[in-house]
């Protein structure tokens, strides 16, 4: 049966990869204590879907790269972080996106300080 991992996607930055990073809690087997382990893993994201912050289940499959042994079986929460340049340049008016500089105005003395 293939394993299947929860983690954190922590980067998307290959096309069709994700990292993943699943953390673990383990107890020191002598001194009790209880310490986190990160892993990290690659895998195969077909449709470019999962984004950094999002919390994936990955499932094991044959090896696809050197070191790509999963793909993305779901996404099971969306980060609430996500940022595309794109929507954010839309629903800007051009006018805001380049303003003028505003004219420097001279202020002239009053009347009285004339005469």
């Amino acid at each position: 049966m293939a394993r299947s991992l929860t983690g954190v996607v922590t980067s998307d930055k290959g096309d069709k990869t994700i990292v993943i990073t699943v953390t673990e809690r383990k107890t020191h087997p002598l001194y009790k204590k209880q310490y986190t382990v990160r892993t990290k893993f690659m895998a195969h994201d077909e449709k470019n879907e999962a984004k950094p912050g999002d919390l994936v289940m990955i499932t094991e499959c044959r090896p696809l790269s050197a070191r790509k042994r999963f793909t993305l079986s779901r996404i099971l929460e969306r980060s609430g972080a996500h940022f595309e340049e794109a929507d954010a340049v839309a629903d800007i008016p051009v006018e805001e996106l380049a303003p003028e500089k505003p004219a420097k105005v001279k202020e002239e003395p009053a009347e009285e300080e004339k005469a």
